[in-house]
């Protein structure tokens, strides 16, 4: 398969890729021949602390992509038995298109998606055993993804290769630390929320009801300080 492709096209299957792709271009990029299996494992290992880790059936549908765009190339290796498997390698291409991605592509701004404040913010419809019960959970894993960047950063202090990876790996060791920090602090504040939460007035179904519409007045006073400011 040709491995060049041309600026037009290449700017045609850069905005065609998606985040996995170039999640993989980018372990690649070290010039590595890696089966999809590797892959999976090596971000196991990395970009799933502070970003996310693909499925099997994800990385070898977007492999299948990338070679299809000659942006990798693939052979089968066969072992002396019957075994076998497809390791994958960037080509030129890919190489260029993944250093422009890295260079000058947008880049989307990160999203606080947390399952556990989600629940503390209905937390009027549970009760604060419970909710402490959540937070404890999540100082857990907190502490099991802070040990795990540690390990994986000093594991990766040997290759020099891996200098920026280290980087990122320590910021995911700050990041879980703070969220352990965090989730124990909510903790101690739980009783105190709870105790303001029982002046509230009721609703008709016995929980807790804000004034009808108060909300809207809090976004004008918002929007009112911002424009102050």
């Amino acid at each position: 398969m040709d491995s060049e492709t041309d600026p037009a096209s290449r700017k045609l299957t850069n905005a065609a890729l998606a985040a996995t792709s170039w999640a993989l271009l980018g372990m690649m990029s070290y010039e590595e021949e890696v089966s999809g299996y590797d892959l999976k494992k090596w971000i196991d290992w990395s970009v799933d602390l502070y970003y996310w880790s693909p499925s099997y059936s994800q990385i070898y549908t977007e492999l299948k992509k990338l070679e299809s765009l000659g942006l990798v190339t693939s052979r089968v290796e066969r072992d002396e038995g019957t075994r076998s498997r497809r390791l994958y390698k960037i080509t030129p291409a890919g190489m260029d298109a993944v250093t422009e991605w890295t260079n000058h592509a947008p880049v989307d701004p990160p999203v606080l998606k947390h399952s556990v404040l989600l629940r503390v913010t209905f937390g009027h419809l549970s009760n604060p055993r419970r909710l402490k019960e959540l937070l404890q959970e999540h100082v857990a894993h907190a502490e099991s993804r802070h040990r795990k960047a540690v390990e994986d950063a000093e594991g990766a202090e040997a290759e020099p290769a891996w200098a920026y990876s280290v980087l990122a790996l320590r910021w995911a060791a700050k990041y879980y630390a703070a969220e352990r920090e965090f989730a124990l602090e909510m903790i101690k504040e739980i009783d105190e929320a709870d105790a303001i939460l029982q002046t509230a007035a009721k609703g008709g179904l016995g929980k807790p009801r804000p004034t009808p519409g108060y909300w809207r007045e809090v976004e004008k006073q918002v929007q009112a300080k911002r424009e102050a400011d």
